[in-house]
């Protein structure tokens, strides 16, 4: 037995020496000045062993076992470099390495144009990829970033919440909908450029991520690049002008680093009318190195951020005033103010260790406080004429349906030479009222939601062995929303008064019981105030194995998610349902999935993935009128995903290429809709809560990227995307409504219940087929050209889901209408395909080198013929029911028609910095 524990002990002994032997090291200096550069991250892959390179731009790495391992070097804004090292108890000196500037970095600020301009308006369609920046070199998904996102184009057809975006591990969706709001960082792009991406069901250390995968943005101050960087912006497409500024000091001798970087983004008008810009960006991260084995790292972001909405229009106000046109705005004292601003302040507060176990174990401990406001500006009018320039009865289709064409002459004329919110209207009748004694007929006020959000995550990292990987994280989420709206402005009057003229008795009118007949002012809170309460619990392991011929992984997830509504006014439309709180809603969801490369050869790969999860309807999707009362969706459920995805990858000198087969289908998905609806329960007009439950989407398709270096100095690429994303199944609907006793509503104000006849429908997910094609020229002396040709089909509109149900055929006595015509009625369900349309887009730089000063030089022009096109539509709900829909399709120009997003003309994006 000695004998045994004797061999056992020399053994060990004799692993830990070869263990130790193993050195690779080398000097990593810039190409151009060739001063060595700090703060390089220096990573053996496949093990947690990594260090960054010191002043003097050296590193050297032990500690690494026995084995055939990839070194790979990065830095942000300099080429990734990657060497294939053999360790048997041996020093690799890898020399002094020369890094190369990245000159197609700044490709990502155009990018970025489009994340802050699209993301997170009241327009779902522009849910789109854009968020990706450069977080991902895969052949497809950047041109899917780059060319297909104007077009509100969605990867497999699945919106953002899909995917998970964290920030040092971190996540960063909303607790509230799902899905990561952008703006929140943006404006910081130089020092967001750290950063791992992994690629729809494919493994990361961070989280088990989502069916469109995970993005984790390092922050790190000691893995900035360090200096210097300015540049200043100009575009017309969102903001017109963009002035930033970054310092970075690297990792400094007392082992503390520091960034700084700051923006200011400002604009009169982007593409669309009246849609003004204003934004500072702030950030700030300070890192000390406390020994060998610890760090710290504390990160702060401040975005603060106003922007003007943009309309969707129907065809009618299009062909009057142009794509251009936007009806939220109007002048006022000469300039132009929009009624819809958005506005976001969500500083966000980050606390973050990083203990290296050992050589082969690392634990980081992390702490978030995001606190804040959104708000979203509206006109309100319970005294007055609606103030939309685009409501129906201002427009010559209402006249027309009337035979008044005297009056849509003149319409038409009204419209075509204003047609845009009249301010001085709006505060002559509230001067005027006031003067009378009376409250205001019209109020400016903010939809406001007011969050406080922690987090609290720990994650663990270890290399077992050469082959073995295991990540773990338990993570805990608390959500406390306040939701009410306030009062912004006036607009000349003395106070507004706070109830629902649309209710039937006094009682119903008031919008707080507890405060009847408030008259309200400019700060003060009215018509709902309610708090969201949320907490989320949730444990990840997975394990990753990697061998000569093959490489695995497995992954599992559990959590826990409760959401409840407590309201802060008794609503007198729902007494006895408002004020208070809800119950409790309790989620228990997991996931698991798996998946399998296998090395053909060197260059040729198949990879293989599947995965089952269930998640826990959003917030959103949980309460059916989360504004007025406490009712939940009635038989909730987790929605259930499965998805699949099968690919061939070849990785040669001169052509990268991936083709990928997928599949998902998700089932029991939850959506909710607010609208005004004619022809409800035969001939009534009501608002509507919709409440459409038991979805199934099926999404199928295939994805092509290559790319192909025909010379040193030509590249070509190509990408393409072809889908087929349908409603599955036949889902149930209900409606719900403040008004009793009205179109077939009950008691508790909610309709019967109705199946949606929506299986085989198209999903409205932007262009469902996308092909690009395009080259690159790299001039040896830093300059560089590229142009795409883009093409996009089979894009729909989405359809309304009430007009599908038994409430369009039925009378208000339950039979079908006596005029009901099946096979007219089957052409006006017909789902609107939009037509065809092909975008050219050119793409340049120029880089210079003068002393220790780097200038670099990048424009595109996106949609250089300027052709007009959709991007996404819906139907409107107004015609609820077959004699309404019929009646207005009849009419050349429909009153009640489909809404539109058009994609913008030629628009451009400059950019100019200097680095040193």
């Amino acid at each position: 037995m000695r004998k045994i524990f004797l061999s056992m002990f020399l053994l060990l002994c004799c692993t830990a020496f070869i263990k130790a032997q193993n050195v690779v090291k080398g000097i990593v200096v810039d190409s151009n000045s060739e001063n060595p550069l700090q703060g390089v991250l220096v990573n053996v892959k496949n093990t947690t062993v990594n260090k960054v390179t010191n002043v003097n731009g050296v590193f050297n790495i032990t500690g690494v076992t026995n084995g055939k391992y990839i070194v790979e070097l990065k830095l942000a804004g300099y080429e990734t470099q990657n060497f294939p090292v053999e360790l048997s108890g041996n020093v690799v000196d890898l020399g002094t390495i020369l890094f190369f500037r990245d000159i197609t970095e700044d490709q990502d600020l155009s990018l970025i144009t489009i994340t802050d301009d699209e993301l997170n308006d009241d327009a779902s369609a522009a849910d789109n990829i854009s968020g990706l920046l450069q977080a991902t070199q895969d052949v497809f998904l950047r041109s899917a970033a780059f060319e297909f996102s104007s077009s509100f184009f969605r990867i497999k057809g699945l919106d953002s919440g899909n995917g998970k975006v964290l920030i040092n591990g971190v996540e960063m969706n909303k607790i509230y909908d799902g899905r990561a709001q952008w703006s929140n960082w943006g404006g910081l792009n130089d020092v967001l450029r750290n950063q791992e991406f992994s690629n729809g069901l494919s493994p990361s250390a961070f989280t088990f991520g989502g069916v469109l995968g995970s993005t984790n943005i390092n922050t790190r101050a000691s893995q900035q690049r360090p200096g210097t960087r300015i540049s200043y912006s100009s575009s017309n497409r969102s903001y017109e002008h963009r002035l930033m500024a970054t310092y970075s000091s690297g990792i400094l001798e007392d082992g503390w680093s520091m960034t700084f970087s700051g923006s200011r983004r400002a604009g009169n008008e982007g593409f669309n009318e009246g849609t003004t810009y204003n934004a500072y960006s702030l950030f700030a991260a300070v890192e000390k190195k406390i020994n060998e084995n610890h760090s710290i790292g504390f990160t702060s972001i401040f975005t603060p951020n106003r922007r003007g909405k943009s309309s969707p229009n129907t065809q009618e106000v299009f062909d009057l005033k142009g794509i251009e046109y936007n009806e939220y705005w109007g002048y006022l004292n000469g300039r132009k103010v929009n009624s819809r601003i958005k506005e976001v302040e969500e500083p966000i507060l980050m606390l973050n260790h990083y203990w290296d176990l050992s050589e082969n174990s690392s634990l980081q401990t992390n702490v978030a406080y995001q606190f804040g406001k959104i708000g979203n500006s509206r006109l309100d009018f319970n005294g007055g004429a609606n103030p939309s320039p685009t409501y129906y009865q201002y427009l010559p289709s209402f006249f027309v349906r009337n035979d008044d064409l005297a009056g849509a002459y003149t319409a038409r004329e009204n419209f075509q030479n204003d047609g845009q919110v009249d301010w001085e209207r709006i505060f002559d009748a509230n001067i005027t009222n006031a003067n009378g004694g009376l409250n205001n007929a019209y109020v400016l006020y903010e939809d406001r939601n007011d969050d406080k959000q922690l987090t609290v995550n720990t994650i663990f990292n270890s290399s077992i062995n050469n082959n073995i990987t295991l990540n773990g994280k338990l993570e805990y989420k608390r959500l406390r929303s306040h939701n009410f709206a306030e009062v912004v402005d006036l607009l000349g009057g003395n106070g507004y008064l706070d109830i629902n003229p649309f209710a039937d008795t006094e009682s119903k009118m008031q919008n707080n019981l507890l405060n009847p007949n408030r008259v309200v002012g400019e700060g003060d809170m009215f018509r709902y105030n309610y708090n969201l309460n949320s907490d989320f619990i949730n444990a990840f392991a997975q394990a990753q194995f990697k061998y000569k011929k093959v490489d695995f992984y497995t992954s599992f997830s559990l959590s826990n998610t409760t959401h409840q509504r407590e309201g802060l006014y008794q609503n007198g439309r729902f007494q006895n349902n408002s004020l208070g709180k809800s119950k409790k809603l309790d989620f228990t969801n997991f996931g698991v999935k798996a998946g399998a490369t296998y090395k053909i050869t060197g260059r040729h790969l198949i990879d293989a993935n599947v995965a089952y999860l269930t998640n826990a309807p959003t917030i959103r999707n949980s309460f059916s009128n989360s504004r007025e009362n406490n009712s939940t969706v009635d038989n909730l459920q987790s929605e259930k995903v499965f998805s699949s995805d099968f690919s061939y990858i070849v990785r040669s000198p001169i052509i990268t290429s991936r083709l990928t087969a997928y599949y998902t289908n998700v089932q029991d998905a939850t959506e909710i809709s607010f609208y005004f609806a004619d022809g409800v329960g035969g001939d009534n007009t009501a608002f509507v809560q919709e409440v459409l439950s038991n979805i199934e989407r099926r999404h199928i398709g295939i994805e092509f990227g290559i790319e192909a270096q025909v010379t040193p100095t030509i590249k070509l690429k190509g990408a393409a995307s072809v889908g087929q994303f349908t409603y599955g199944n036949n889902p149930d609907l209900y409606l719900t409504s403040d008004v009793a006793d009205n179109g077939g509503f009950d008691s508790d104000f909610r309709s019967k219940d109705y199946v949606s006849q929506l299986e085989n429908y198209k999903l409205a997910s932007g262009p469902q087929n996308a092909y690009s094609v395009g080259f690159e020229y790299r001039d040896p002396d830093y300059w560089w050209i590229g142009a795409t040709t883009n093409f996009f089909s089979n894009i729909y509109v989405d359809v309304a889901p009430l007009n599908r149900s038994a409430n369009f055929y039925e009378d208000s006595d339950g039979l079908p209408f006596a005029d009901y015509d099946p096979e007219l009625a089957r052409e006006l369900l017909q789902q609107e395909k939009f037509d065809d349309y092909m975008s050219v887009n050119l793409i340049g730089g120029k880089s210079w080198k003068i002393d220790e000063y780097y200038i670099s030089l990048f424009a595109t022009v996106n949609n250089l013929l300027g052709e007009e096109y959709k991007t996404g539509g819906f139907e409107q709900g107004r015609n609820a029911n077959y004699r309404q829909l019929r009646d207005d399709k009849s009419l050349e120009t429909p009153v009640f028609g489909n809404k539109y997003w058009y994609g913008r003309g030629t628009t451009y994006f400059l950019n100019v910095n200097i680095s040193f």
